[in-house]
């Protein structure tokens, strides 16, 4: 499976964001013209409401097959980094729900991570939720040839039964009934992206990440086509990894729906037509959603009144039995978090408390990690922790035999860095004096009852009945008023 899904999201919200626009400035007559032409799905499996409060799920296929499941030219996959069309099954990766309260304003949009490790819907068991439209997509295409279908009907049912399980995952984890569903596929963005002029974006360094093709200077700068897909795409190199990826994504629609709703960009006929050709070859919405309706009630809409957010967030680094590292969520976080943001509370994203800053005196402390579990990764992480408290790392390795207890040897004269260490990893730790180490040194033996940092959900020591407080921060609520400077 590949990365590339992400960037289709933000076309989700320009589509939101021009029905809006020509809602408010063309008339109806142009929303025909528009919802004429694109593809529908069945995939929505309750009486969804035209207007009142809505929850809308969008989500960025990565995909190489057009909405009506035409193969996307292999010219298009190169510019986009994408792989061939034969490279790995379909994801949905990133997903957005949107919350369109009673009269459009105040829309508020919440991140799911890809790789938030949950129940996925359908019997497929706990994976993460990217994979939720991969495996009823693997599923259904097995049943169609069955039944002998093929070709662009094979891809276009397939994707009907793959989304259906998307959206009734993204239900069963955030407690919210989905209203209406779009998906974009990947040549959607490029060419959607374009269609706008581009879009403007902010960092705060330069980047070069030969793996998502983004190759950009520090500051301000407006990006279209395969450049914005590398800007969104972007997650090797980046301080926080995925969580990073994530914000880029949130000032990018941002910018995206700021960018569309801003008076002039559709005043052109030609850049109105291109928009609409482009959303028609690559925009899936479901069929019970009536355009009509929802245009009129979003007239009041402004680029402003769209928030974004994420879900909160347990771990990052969460090994789970068989799909490697996956980022760990409580869904009664999750749910309460949803419901806070459904009832107007203002609860997204909620602003993080700072880390503790390195001591100084840390830096002195050389900690060697050995992982004496059955859990992969365990060193490595801790490891991760302790240098983010200013440790000086040492070795990191797999003890020669697992323990049940967990330990912390130190030199002679260290004992009071090694009641450090203890503290730092969550205290109730043994330590024990080492003749054998080198000064300034303390070497901690994971055993199978550690509960501290970034091994507490993975442990099998009893774990707290209330959820768990988050250990990686979200990103902060970002509005569409301006441009953010990000990672």
């Amino acid at each position: 499976m590949t990365r590339a899904a992400t960037r289709g999201r933000k076309v989700a919200v320009t589509v939101l964001s021009m029905l809006v626009f020509i809602g408010s400035w063309y008339g109806w007559s142009t929303i025909n013209k528009v919802t004429s032409g694109l593809t529908t799905a069945n995939v929505i499996d309750h009486s969804a409401p035209s207007t009142g409060p809505q929850n809308i799920l969008l989500v960025g296929l990565d995909t190489r097959t057009d909405a009506q499941g035409n193969p996307l030219p292999s010219a298009i996959l190169d510019q986009l980094h994408a792989g061939s069309a034969s490279d790995g099954g379909d994801t949905t990766d990133t997903m957005i729900v949107i919350h369109i309260p009673a009269g459009g304003a105040g829309a508020v949009a919440f991140s799911i991570p890809r790789d938030s490790y949950v129940q996925l819907a359908g019997g497929y068991g706990k994976h993460k939720i990217n994979s939720a439209y991969t495996y009823a997509q693997v599923a259904a295409e097995k049943q169609l040839r069955a039944q002998g279908v093929t070709g662009a009907q094979l891809a276009v049912q397939a994707a009907q039964a793959a989304a259906k399980n998307a959206i009734q995952t993204v239900e069963q984890f955030t407690g919210l009934q989905i209203d209406h569903f779009a998906s974009v596929n990947l040549v959607g963005f490029y060419d959607i992206s374009q269609a706008i002029g581009g879009v403007p974006v902010c960092l705060k360094s330069a980047v070069h990440d030969p793996y998502s093709g983004a190759n950009f200077p520090a500051g301000t700068q407006t990006i279209s086509g395969a450049q914005a897909l590398a800007f969104v795409r972007q997650r090797h190199g980046l301080p926080n990894g995925d969580l990073d990826r994530i914000k880029r994504q949130q000032v990018f629609m941002a910018s995206m729906a700021h960018t569309v709703l801003s008076s002039g960009t559709l005043t052109h006929p030609s850049t109105l037509n291109n928009l609409i050709g482009a959303i028609q070859k690559s925009v899936t919405i479901d069929q019970g959603w009536d355009v009509l309706s929802f245009a009129q009630q979003m007239q009041g809409m402004s680029a402003g009144n769209l928030r974004f957010a994420t879900i909160p967030i347990v771990s990052i680094t969460y090994a789970t039995p068989s799909d490697g590292d996956a980022v760990e969520v409580d869904p009664r976080q999750v749910q309460s978090f949803a419901q806070g943001l459904v009832n107007g509370q203002d609860t997204a994203s909620p602003p993080a408390t700072p880390p503790p800053a390195p001591s100084t005196s840390n830096s002195k402390i050389t900690a060697e990690v050995y992982n004496a579990t059955s859990i992969g990764g365990l060193a490595t992480r801790v490891q991760q922790a302790l240098t983010g408290l200013g440790f000086t790392p040492g070795t990191v390795r797999n003890a020669s035999a697992q323990r049940r207890t967990t330990t912390i040897d130190y030199a002679p004269g260290a004992q009071a860095a090694a009641q450090t260490v203890e503290q730092d990893l969550g205290g109730n730790i043994s330590t024990v004096s080492d003749t054998g180490l080198a000064t300034d040194t303390v070497r901690i033996y994971l055993g199978a009852d550690y509960h501290g940092p970034t091994g507490a959900a993975n442990t099998v020591a009893p774990v707290p009945a209330a959820p768990p407080a988050p250990t990686a921060a979200a990103p902060p609520a970002i509005t569409g008023g301006g441009v953010t400077c990000v990672n």
